[in-house]
């Protein structure tokens, strides 16, 4: 079976308890319908790449049984992790989702596998720089721009990120003076 392009929608960050449940960092708006029982999700590496199986080499798949809340997450069981030896294998992976199966993003919205590439400009147009990645905070999601000046760091949030325009791949900035030296 291929699979297109993915989204990241979790990430586990380790096994809780004996019953093969995974503690899981939501990467989603909509985790009711991601994480319902029975939804087919697909493993990722720590980058979000799909992890093929070693032996077949065919994207390897698991099944939802039960979640419920956890933290600022979920626990998750999945079907054929039985306990928590099986589970602290999972340690680390990313559990993604074919984006052709996702709601697309609103308008005003985007996805965060978006970002990489998008070329960053100030209010004036001026070329800042290109989003390399971005990495999550507690206070937020954070870009990483490669600037001229080697790579910098600006936080998403409505202070600094004016718009972008999704088909020109262009996210518009306006950070304070100094930020970016």
């Amino acid at each position: 079976m291929t699979i297109g392009p993915v989204a990241v929608v979790g990430r586990v960050r380790r096994a809780h308890g004996i019953k093969g449940e995974l503690v899981v960092a939501l990467e989603t708006d909509a985790p009711d319908a991601i994480f319902a029982p029975g939804a087919r999700l697909f493993v990722g590496t720590p980058a979000g790449d799909l992890a093929p199986d070693l032996q077949t080499g065919a994207a390897r798949e698991l099944a939802v049984e039960s979640t419920r809340d956890f933290q600022d997450g979920l626990l998750v069981h999945f079907a054929g992790i039985a306990d928590r030896t099986a589970a602290e294998r999972w340690r680390g992976a990313t559990l993604l989702v074919p984006i052709d199966e996702l709601e697309p993003p609103a308008e005003g919205e985007l996805w965060v596998h978006e970002l990489p590439g998008m070329r960053a400009i100030g209010p004036t147009g001026d070329t800042i720089g290109e989003v390399r990645g971005s990495y999550d905070l507690p206070q937020g999601l954070v870009l990483e721009i490669l600037t001229p000046r080697g790579p910098r760091d600006v936080p998403f949030n409505d202070a600094f990120v004016v718009g972008f325009d999704r088909e020109a791949r262009v996210i518009t900035l306006d950070v304070p003076e100094g930020l970016l030296e």
